[in-house]
């Protein structure tokens, strides 16, 4: 009976020894990898802070042509999309006081004329409409905070359709709307009038610059409870370095910190980092 007592005891004691000498050989075996990083330097210099505000446009003008008198449209001179003068005839009506020339109040295109020769109009609606599309006015609505930033004749960039444009601001509203917004109107050339009414208008209004600041991809700066920090590459490892972000725009941020122009932030592989963590750097980002 001590035999097979003795038997069990020895192989448990193999079977420990064994496992545990498998244990510090795959401990052994396994060695720290570097964590792959995509880097970008830190640079010096301006930001521009810019924002967008968004509205539609809209003719410069509309004016309707109204009738004295209503009567029958004895000859018709214009048709729809004609562009016409001031004072230009743009039609003769029958009426029980004879006939009258109706002529026009502005310069512009002829838009909403339904009527046609022999048809006969009323007085109590717009006979036509003259549309001024050479210049197209842009409306806005906006908070207390950004109408500060606006000023009339001030000119900034509209972006219409995809086209870029130069706009001037033309109104900027001193008492808000129900809405608590105000208006502002601004006007961009349409020479070609490849501008329509209706269409979405963004217009860029820069609102604030930086000058001679750190600047550093926005993607590098990771953020939590504590704050703000960047990894800055040394060598083969990284530093863990707290910052304070002062503006972004989108794909830059200025911020301050104990960084320096050149330094290498990384912007990619984060997650897995760490203050000392060993790196390789797989690619400079915008490369």
């Amino acid at each position: 009976m001590k035999n097979v007592w003795k038997g069990l005891a020895a192989i448990v004691f193999v079977t420990i020894f064994l496992a545990a000498c498998t244990e510090e050989e795959e401990t052994e075996s396994v060695e720290p990898v570097d964590v792959p990083v995509e880097v970008a330097q830190v640079t010096e210099g301006e930001l521009v802070i810019e924002k967008s505000i968004f509205g539609r446009t809209a003719p410069n003008s509309l004016t309707p042509v109204m009738l004295q008198n209503p009567g029958e449209v004895d000859e018709l001179d214009v048709k729809n999309g004609d562009v016409v003068e001031e004072d230009d005839v743009l039609a003769t009506i029958a009426t029980p006081a004879g006939m009258q020339e109706i002529t026009a109040s502005a310069s512009g295109k002829i838009i909403n004329l339904e009527a046609e020769e022999g048809d006969l109009v009323s007085n109590s609606d717009p006979f036509l409409m003259i549309m001024d599309n050479e210049k197209m006015t842009l409306n806005f609505t906006v908070t207390a905070d950004m109408r500060n930033h606006l000023g009339k004749y001030e000119k900034h960039t509209a972006i219409i359709d995809g086209n870029e444009y130069e706009a001037s601001i033309t109104s900027v509203g001193e008492m808000p709307g129900e809405n608590g917004l105000y208006p502002v109107e601004a006007s961009v050339d349409n020479d070609d009038e490849a501008i329509i009414t209706g269409l979405v208008a963004e217009l860029v209004v820069e609102v604030n610059k930086l000058e001679d600041t750190l600047i550093v991809p926005t993607e590098a700066i990771v953020e939590n409870s504590d704050g703000a920090f960047v990894y800055v590459v040394a060598e083969d490892e990284v530093k863990l370095v707290e910052i304070k972000v002062l503006e972004t725009q989108s794909n830059e941020s200025a911020i301050e910190g104990d960084l320096a122009d050149g330094d290498e932030v990384v912007t990619s592989g984060q997650l897995l980092l760490a203050d000392g963590t060993k790196i390789e750097v797989v690619t400079e980002s915008g490369e």
